[in-house]
């Protein structure tokens, strides 16, 4: 089951994606995941409805480093038609504000500066997350970014290292540097991805923030996501692990707005965007195996919202073949899946970069 974009319906475009942030429907957009959110996968998603907008990975940043070739081969490349924002890692001013520079020339829609990456190879080097422990450094950041930039200038953050007393502070940071949008994933650093969300921090960003805000963090069904922007005020929505599971998500979260059905993807729709997933993410003269485990990557969510015992046996195939035919065992029939988390409380997967 794929689904075109909504007819009739104008999408934002590069030079007015932030606009679409006051628009009468909230945007929606795809978040960055390291390793995952490449070109392929955009136009996969897109193909079941798709985000707004799309975010990139990261772009690591250094005092010498330059923009990686593949994910401006990403930008260059994009074929859903729909805004992307160019997002960046680091803590080295001049290197920021020199790609920033770069990434304003590719025509992207805006500049991000990631300031949530929880992994610890990241934060150890005082850079995503780990920046939160340096509001001194981030307001020198974000000037020097403002000031460098003539397209939209966003962040994405959590809402602190170790505890969320953090984040007012932050707030007073970010509410002087003329953002066009923040994005706040409700959850600190130290936190990682487990439960709880902290909403009611997004709902607080919104009252006091001069720019739309979009919220994040653990956003897994068109009526829960219905129930956040109610909750948070937010101007929109950015889904990452859950749209991994289900691409359907952002064309399940349109119709639940609109009051409409929410329609529900059958085992079988589930198997052949697997098989388009194999597809997509295939390397001529990649071993059969890496390609198995590099699927392992979208299965650990995928595998979040079928029931039985689909996760264990996917994560231990070797093979093409093997991977299919688990495949077809779980998926291979016409029952609808909501492909929501079964048990988000213990399911907790290793943690992505945010």
């Amino acid at each position: 089951m794929s689904v075109d974009a909504p007819a009739g319906e104008a999408l934002p475009t590069p030079a007015t994606f932030v606009s679409g942030l006051s628009a009468t429907r909230p945007l929606l957009a795809l978040a960055p995941m390291q390793e995952i959110t490449d070109g392929a996968f955009w136009a996969l998603v897109h193909r079941y409805g798709g985000a707004d907008v799309y975010w990139t990975e990261y772009f690591r940043v250094q005092a010498e480093s330059t923009p990686e070739r593949r994910i401006l081969d990403a930008i260059r490349g994009n074929a859903t038609g729909r805004p992307v924002v160019a997002q960046m890692i680091g803590n080295d001013i001049a290197g920021l504000v020199r790609t920033a520079r770069v990434l304003e020339r590719e025509g992207v829609a805006a500049v991000d500066l990631n300031l949530g990456c929880p992994a610890p190879v990241v934060y150890r080097k005082c850079a995503g997350g780990g920046l939160l422990r340096e509001p001194a450094r981030i307001d020198a950041i974000l000037g020097a970014l403002r000031d460098a930039l003539t397209i939209p200038f966003t962040v994405k953050t959590r809402l602190g290292f170790a505890s969320v007393d953090e984040f007012e502070p932050l707030l007073a940071i970010f509410a002087r540097h003329g953002l066009d949008a923040l994005t706040v994933h409700a959850r600190t650093v130290a936190q990682l991805y487990r439960l709880p969300v902290h909403y009611a921090f997004i709902r607080r960003a919104v009252d006091v923030m001069p720019c739309p805000v979009i919220a994040n963090g653990h956003v897994h069904s068109a009526a829960q996501a219905a129930e956040v922007l109610v909750a948070t005020g937010a101007h929109g929505l950015m889904i990452g692990r859950a749209a991994i599971r289900s691409p359907w998500l952002f064309a399940q979260i349109r119709q639940q707005l609109a009051g409409e059905a929410v329609t529900l993807p059958t085992g079988r729709d589930v198997l052949a965007y697997v098989r388009a997933l194999w597809a997509s993410q295939d390397v001529p003269g990649r071993p059969e195996r890496n390609h198995c485990e590099r699927m392992k990557k979208f299965m650990n969510y995928l595998g979040e919202g079928v029931p039985g015992p689909f996760l264990h046996q996917i994560r231990r195939a070797a093979t093409a073949a093997e991977f299919d035919a688990i495949c077809r065992e779980h998926l291979d029939h016409g029952e609808p899946l909501a492909l929501a988390p079964i048990d988000t409380a213990a399911l907790v997967p290793a943690p992505l970069p945010a």
